[in-house]
C-alpha cells in the first residue's frame, strides 16, 4: 500500500463522504496526486464501513461534516437527486469531452434535468394566474349542503 500524505487522505475522506464509489475515488487520487492506490485502500477511509472502524476521529468527523453538507435537503435515493445527477453529467462529460456528440447529448439531458422536463409537476390556473373559480365561503356551504341532500336520496 501506498503511503499517503494528509491532503491526499482528506480528498479521498471528502470524496467518499460525497458518494463516489472506492473505484472512482482511487481513479480520481490518480489523476489529482499521481499517486496509484487500491480500492481496498481506498476503503480505509470509510467511517460506514468495516473496513474503515480504525478511522481516527478527525476523520470520521470530516466525513459526518462533508456527507451532512453533501446531503442536506437531499433524499436517501442519489440519482433521484438533482445535485447528484448533475455531478454525474459532469462527470460523463469530462470522460466524453472529445466527442462532440456525446458531448452536446450530455449538455442537453443535463439542461432537460435541471429545466424539470422530467418532472410530472403542473399548475393549473385560470387566465392570468388567476384562480380557476373563484367562490365565496357561503356559496361553497350551499353547494355542499345541495350534494349531501342529493346524496340522501
Amino acid at each position: 500500500m501506498a503511503t499517503l500524505k494528509e491532503p491526499v487522505k482528506i480528498f479521498i475522506v471528502q470524496a467518499l463522504a460525497c458518494r463516489d464509489t472506492p473505484q472512482e475515488v482511487a481513479e480520481l487520487v490518480k489523476q489529482e496526486y499521481g499517486v496509484k492506490i487500491e480500492r481496498s485502500q481506498v476503503a480505509l477511509y470509510d467511517p460506514t464501513k468495516a473496513a474503515g472502524k480504525n478511522l481516527s476521529k478527525k476523520f470520521i468527523e470530516l466525513f459526518n461534516e462533508t456527507r451532512k453538507k453533501f446531503d442536506e435537503g437531499l433524499i436517501d435515493i442519489p440519482i433521484a437527486n438533482k445535485h447528484y445527477r448533475m455531478r454525474k453529467y459532469d462527470k460523463l462529460l469530462e470522460k466524453n469531452a472529445k466527442n462532440t456528440v456525446m458531448s452536446l447529448s450530455i449538455l442537453k439531458q443535463a439542461a432537460e434535468d435541471i429545466g424539470g422536463k422530467y418532472t410530472n409537476r403542473q399548475e393549473i390556473t385560470g387566465k392570468d394566474g388567476q384562480p380557476l373559480m373563484s367562490i365565496s365561503d357561503a356559496e361553497l356551504d350551499k353547494r355542499i349542503k345541495e350534494a349531501e341532500a342529493k346524496a340522501r336520496q
